[in-house]
C-alpha cells in the first residue's frame, strides 16, 4: 500500500508539538504532578503515531480526547494511592510563566493555583475533566462530550456541579501579584527572624498552614489553624534553621513563591495566600519527590 507522502513522521511530530503545551496543561490540572502529566502526554504521542490517519479528522480533538481519557484512568489510580498518603497532600509545584498580564493569564493562573488544584482533588475524575476542559481551556460542551463519550446534557450537568463545588472551595478574593510578592517577602523576613510578634501581625486570625512531606521529611502531619498556632510553629522551626540555606523567589502555579535550597538542592517551597493584606494560608511543600523539577531553578 503506497505511503501518503504528506503524512510523514515530521508532519506527525510537528502537529503533536503544536498541541503539546495544551496537552501538558490539561494533564497537569487533572493529575497535579508534572511527571504523571508527562507520562500521559508521552502515551498520547504513542497512540497518535499508531492511529489510523484516515480516522483522525481533527488532530487537536483527537489528542485532547486521548490525553483526557488517559489522565482520567491515571487519576483513578492516583486517588486510590492518596488514601494512604502520609499527611496532607498538595500538588507538585509547577514553574509558570503565562506572559504579560491579561484576562487569559489570570484565567490560566487561577486554574493552576495550589488552592484550586486542592479543591479539584475532591471532584470525581469526570467532573475534574469537564472543569479543566471547560473552565481552563474554554472547550465547547459538545467537544467535551465527544472527548468523554457522554451526552452534551450530561456534560453540562457535570460542569455545573464542578463549578459550584470549586466556587465554594476556592479563595474569594483577588490579589495583585506585586502585593502578594511584597507580603511574601515580609512574611519570609519575619519567619526567618523568628519574631513571633512580627509574624502574628502578618497572619489572619483564621490562617491555615498546610504542609506536604509525604512522610519523607519533617512537616506537620495535620493542618495547623489559627494565627497563634501557625505563628508559634513557624517561629519554632526557623530558630534551628541553618543560616547556609539559600532562598530564591520564583513564580509557581501562577503566583509568587519561595524556594529554599540546602547545599544547592531544593529543600522546601513556601507560598502564601493573601486576603485584606494578611496571610490567609501558608503552603509548605517538602516532599522531595515533588521538588525534583526545581533542581535547577536558574534554568526553569
Amino acid at each position: 500500500m503506497p505511503t501518503d507522502t504528506t503524512d510523514t513522521t515530521d508532519t506527525l511530530t510537528e502537529l503533536f508539538e503544536e498541541h503539546r503545551p495544551m496537552l501538558l496543561g490539561v494533564a497537569y490540572r487533572m493529575l497535579g504532578r508534572t511527571a504523571d502529566a508527562e507520562d500521559v502526554v508521552q502515551e498520547a504521542w504513542l497512540r497518535w503515531t499508531a492511529a489510523d490517519r484516515a480516522a483522525v479528522r481533527e488532530p487537536r480533538a483527537f489528542l485532547v480526547r486521548i490525553t483526557t481519557r488517559l489522565a482520567i484512568d491515571r487519576l483513578r489510580q492516583a486517588q486510590a494511592r492518596r488514601e494512604s498518603y502520609v499527611g496532607p497532600w498538595l500538588p507538585e509545584p509547577l514553574v509558570t510563566d503565562f506572559g504579560p498580564d491579561s484576562a487569559e493569564r489570570a484565567l490560566l493562573a487561577d486554574s493552576v493555583s495550589l488552592a484550586v488544584l486542592v479543591v479539584l482533588e475532591s471532584l470525581s475524575p469526570l467532573e475534574r475533566a469537564v472543569f479543566v476542559l471547560r473552565e481552563a481551556f474554554g472547550f465547547p460542551y459538545g467537544e467535551i462530550a465527544t472527548a468523554l463519550d457522554r451526552t452534551e446534557a450530561a456534560v453540562r450537568q457535570l460542569a455545573g456541579r464542578a463549578r459550584r463545588h470549586v466556587d465554594e472551595g476556592r479563595p474569594r478574593y483577588d490579589v495583585d501579584p506585586a502585593e502578594r510578592r511584597d507580603l511574601t517577602e515580609r512574611f519570609l523576613s519575619a519567619a526567618a527572624g523568628g519574631d513571633l510578634g512580627e509574624l502574628l501581625a502578618l497572619l489572619a486570625p483564621d490562617v491555615r498552614l498546610v504542609g506536604d512531606s509525604g512522610g519523607k521529611s519533617k512537616a506537620p502531619l495535620r493542618i495547623i489553624e489559627s494565627a497563634d498556632k501557625v505563628g508559634r510553629f513557624l517561629a519554632a522551626v526557623t530558630q534551628g534553621a541553618d543560616a547556609a540555606f539559600e532562598v530564591r523567589f520564583l513564580e509557581l502555579n501562577g503566583a509568587p513563591a519561595v524556594l529554599v535550597l540546602a547545599d544547592g538542592k531544593p529543600d522546601s517551597v513556601f507560598q502564601v495566600e493573601q486576603r485584606d493584606g494578611l496571610v490567609q494560608c501558608v503552603y509548605i511543600i517538602r516532599n522531595p519527590d515533588k521538588l525534583r523539577g526545581l533542581a535547577d531553578p536558574a534554568e526553569a
